[in-house]
């Protein structure tokens, strides 16, 4: 399909050709290996290490290629098409969400110590926010980080739920109380945890979807953290989270219009070959009208995340809009999966089909990176209450 030339210039194009034949010779070939084991092999974060794929929008200086940020949406698109709906997150995961606080606001030392090797593929990345008693709260998490006496660590105690990434990765971005109890989102910390450091104890879980990916349940039992491990200024966390979370849900808003593609594009071509009362089932009205529907559902989500994405890339503080992308993207994609699977028939609900898989896959999305529910609060305290966000990096934003 033509892209706008509004957006993507030819070498934007010449990108996403190169990473589609990636996926659909190194990655797409494994889709059951990977889905059945559950995990997804260490040397395909290296070999997109090589190929420059973590690093798009990094800094030369750490081995990243500082891409403008078009190219991360060429890269996330060709993810989401791989029809993988796990592999997609724990790639992302690991590049926009849990090393983004690194480069952000991480010293010298912690960029040389962990983004330079996420971004070649020899670490892998987990980001830790949410936990069993506190999900879209953040400001009510209960895992502390306690300084010791001397003040050169940290004693970190608590626990962590879907993680992706937490089982398998090397170190976590972890996001800790380190202020009073009573502080709120005043006392919240970021800090980068080995994830084989003493202490730690992580158990898989077992999910309906996205099963290419890890996701784990982490406990921390008194585990000591080099206070060097701190990223940014102590009790400021939850101010660099509530920017990156709009990266991430522009990440996420991306992945479902692509994957929602994904799912069209697999139907039309059933449609064009199976037959039903001597003629292509492609050929119903009923169903020729629902198709429809849903391709220009998918057209109107596609352009709104493209104007989200440039507000991004201008600099604009897009809360807003990257609330309204994610929650308008996530329902959207749910309903065009459930669409298009219901053309395939009883074949739609065997695992042969694809559709199957994305069927599993897409009911997390709005669920995920903070729930329909949480964006439409977000959105009515701005549209409604006229509550107001300012940039809290500076110069935070996606400008190229």
């Amino acid at each position: 399909m033509q892209r706008p030339s509004l957006y993507f210039a030819d070498e934007h194009e010449l990108f996403r050709q190169s990473v589609r034949q990636f996926i659909e010779t190194e990655v797409v070939p494994h889709t059951d290996a990977w889905e059945t084991n559950r995990r997804i092999p260490v040397s395909i974060f290296r070999r997109m290490g090589e190929l420059g794929y973590l690093g798009l929008p990094f800094a030369e200086a750490f081995g990243g290629v500082n891409a403008n940020f078009w190219y991360s949406v060429v890269f996330l698109e060709e993810l989401a098409r791989c029809g993988m709906g796990g592999f997609a997150t724990a790639v992302s995961v690991h590049e926009y969400m849990a090393i983004n606080h690194i480069a952000k606001a991480g010293s010298y030392e912690l960029k040389q110590r962990y983004l330079v090797p996420a971004i070649a593929g020899e670490k892998v990345a987990a980001l830790a926010i949410t936990e069993p008693d506190a999900g879209s709260d953040v400001s009510a998490i209960r895992t502390t980080a306690v300084r010791t006496d001397t003040g050169d660590s940290f004693i970190v105690n608590g626990a962590k739920t879907f993680i992706s990434n937490g089982t398998y990765g090397d170190f976590v971005t972890l996001v800790v109380r380190t202020g009073e109890a009573g502080a709120g989102s005043g006392g919240i910390s970021l800090l980068v945890v080995e994830l084989d450091s003493p202490g730690i104890t992580r158990t898989k879980l077992n999910k309906l979807g996205w099963h290419s990916s890890d996701t784990a349940e982490i406990r921390f039992d008194d585990v000591r953290v080099p206070a060097t491990n701190l990223i940014g200024q102590e009790n400021k966390g939850f101010y660099y989270l509530m920017e990156s979370l709009q990266l991430e849900r522009l990440v996420a808003s991306v992945m479902a219009v692509s994957g929602a593609q994904r799912a069209l594009d697999w139907t039309l071509d059933y449609l064009n070959e199976r037959e039903a009362f001597g003629k292509k089932i492609g050929k119903f009205q009923a169903i020729r009208h629902k198709i429809a529907d849903v391709a220009t559902e998918i057209e109107m989500a596609r352009q709104f995340v493209y104007h989200t994405c440039w507000l991004y890339t201008q600099g604009e503080v897009v809360v807003k809009e990257c609330s309204m992308a994610k929650l308008a993207t996530s329902e959207m994609q749910k309903r065009v999966v459930d669409t298009c699977l219901q053309f395939f028939g009883g074949y739609g609900y065997m695992e042969d089909y694809p559709i199957a898989r994305a069927y599993r896959d897409a009911r997390v999305g709005t669920i995920a990176g903070g729930s329909s529910e949480i964006m439409r609060e977000i959105i009515a305290r701005i549209v409604i209450d006229a509550v107001a966000y300012k940039p809290v990096y500076e110069g935070a934003s996606g400008r190229s």
